[in-house]
């Protein structure tokens, strides 16, 4: 969406495509996916926590079908932006997106893109935090308490992803509240967009900080590649 409308700056084209109202759907889809996939995440920390001997709700059969209800949900929930006629050709932004202004779709936007899933992924954290400092309370197996704290651990990593997301977009809730009483500044979505960019790039960074075998695999491979090039140099 973004070398598009680069492009149609450059060429100065100032209509959309075919393919314009696509793309905007497509990215309230793509947001559903990542924000619930983070959520479905928590829900696998917690269930593993709170109930480990359910070893079919921890099968990767189970996880998978979870994974495609997510994939499917994403594409319906966002359906009503085309259904009705909210996502438009936005001329001074060069994208196809629902404008800043009220509306019931933005409302439930909102709700279901941001707020459902935010808020569980929190609620789970905070519950592994008490389920956790219980554990300490009492006796429990060693190997259970760390599997707890490895749990609580990596939901902790979720919240960070979920609160650089959040922080960078505030470009965008900005501009979104202020649709639902005045008309924002002009190329008030290239503004927003960017920052919202950002923090996917910002979350990539984080994410492959935290991934340590994605890390070293990385670095095994550049480490590989300068032992190559050094004696080819030479």
């Amino acid at each position: 969406m973004t070398v598009i409308t680069l492009q149609n700056d450059l060429q100065q084209i100032y209509y959309q495509d075919s393919l314009c109202i696509f793309r905007g759907y497509m990215t309230y889809v793509t947001f559903f996916w990542l924000f619930y996939s983070y959520f479905l995440q928590a829900i696998y920390s917690y269930i593993t926590v709170i109930y480990p001997t359910r070893l079919f709700w921890q099968s990767r059969k189970f996880q998978f079908f979870l994974i495609i209800l997510i994939w499917i949900f994403g594409f319906i929930c966002a359906s009503p932006g085309i259904a009705t006629g909210e996502i438009k050709y936005l001329v001074d932004d060069q994208i196809c997106q629902m404008p800043f202004h009220f509306s019931i779709v933005t409302i439930y936007n909102i709700i279901y893109i941001y707020l459902i899933p935010v808020n569980g992924i929190i609620f789970i954290y905070f519950k592994l935090i008490l389920y956790v400092r219980e554990m300490n309370k009492r006796v429990t197996f060693g190997n259970t308490l760390l599997r707890a704290q490895r749990e609580l651990k990596m939901v902790f990593r979720i919240v960070i992803l979920i609160s650089i997301l959040l922080t960078l977009s505030v470009p965008y809730t900005i501009f979104v509240f202020m649709g639902f009483f005045t008309s924002p500044p002009k190329y008030d979505f290239r503004i927003a967009l960017t920052f919202v960019e950002s923090s996917l790039l910002f979350v990539m960074i984080v994410v492959f900080k935290f991934t340590d075998p994605v890390r070293a695999s990385i670095m095994k491979r550049l480490h590989q590649r300068s032992n190559v090039v050094a004696p080819t140099m030479t």
